[in-house]
């Protein structure tokens, strides 16, 4: 989980101004710029994603993102794992994430996890010391080796301890699943498949600061105890239908979104 770019803010006048002909919500948080979107991967959009390549996270993560992991298909962005050496590592794995940064609205990802011990089929938020800001961080987890829920997570300045694991009915690796939050200065509240399962409302436990928006597919083979031991037995694939973010006070994209039943 890393990150590039940043941008200065412009002086608090001109971003009233700009708030006002944007609709009040592109800048919700100092450095965010990101502005509603829907992507429903009919292609990838090089331009609004940074697809990750060459490197690897640290020594956790027995994989290194390759590009050539990302690839779109029949309508759908797949994210996958294999045997193949590259850089330090015998395994090589996909990521993808936003250029720009978004702050308080609605995020909502249409997807399928991976399914073998040891991997990690995440949707999250994150910025952190390498934009030259505090680690926050909003997640969504799936973990292979139990595929029948998922863990939710929060990172406040690199302090978490937020964990909670919820049921995904069906599985989260047997069909798509929606997944939302809804991010707000003084609430988080969590979904699965349009129903909210877990509210934060504790504001030491919400992040502040702007983030880029991630999906990625990893593994390990030290972290047993959280993402259990890891076993490879053939390449695996993270599928997701669409992604979306509405910003707070814009109206909601599509029939489905979360953000059309908000009150």
């Amino acid at each position: 989980m890393r990150s590039q770019f940043t941008k200065r803010p412009l002086r608090h006048l001109c971003l009233t101004v700009l708030a006002a002909l944007v609709g009040g919500s592109a800048v919700a948080q100092q450095g965010a710029t990101g502005t509603s979107f829907v992507e429903n991967f009919d292609t990838l959009d090089t331009a609004r994603w940074y697809i990750s390549d060459g490197w690897d996270n640290g020594a956790h993560q027995n994989c290194t993102w390759s590009k050539n992991q990302v690839g779109v298909a029949d309508g759908s962005l797949e994210l996958t794992f294999e045997r193949k050496t590259l850089g330090k590592r015998d395994y090589v794995c996909g990521e993808i994430q936003t250029r720009k940064r978004f702050g308080y609205g609605t995020y909502e990802v249409r997807m399928k996890s991976a399914e073998a011990s040891g991997l990690n089929s995440a949707f999250f938020t994150y910025i952190g010391p390498t934009d030259k800001q505090p680690h926050d961080e909003i997640d969504f987890e799936v973990l292979g080796k139990d595929t029948s829920r998922v863990q939710l997570n929060q990172y406040i300045s690199a302090k978490g301890g937020n964990e909670k694991l919820v049921n995904v009915p069906g599985g989260a690796s047997s069909q798509l699943n929606d997944y939302a939050f809804v991010w707000e200065k003084d609430r988080l509240r969590y979904f699965i498949n349009g129903r909210m399962v877990h509210e934060v409302t504790d504001p030491a436990k919400i992040p502040p600061n702007a983030q880029k928006i991630f999906l990625s597919l990893w593994g390990t083979d030290t972290l047993k105890d959280w993402m259990g031991a890891f076993s490879y037995a053939a390449p695996s694939k993270m599928q997701i239908d669409r992604i979306a973010f509405t910003a707070a006070g814009d109206a909601c994209q599509f029939k489905e979104s979360v953000a059309c039943t908000l009150n």
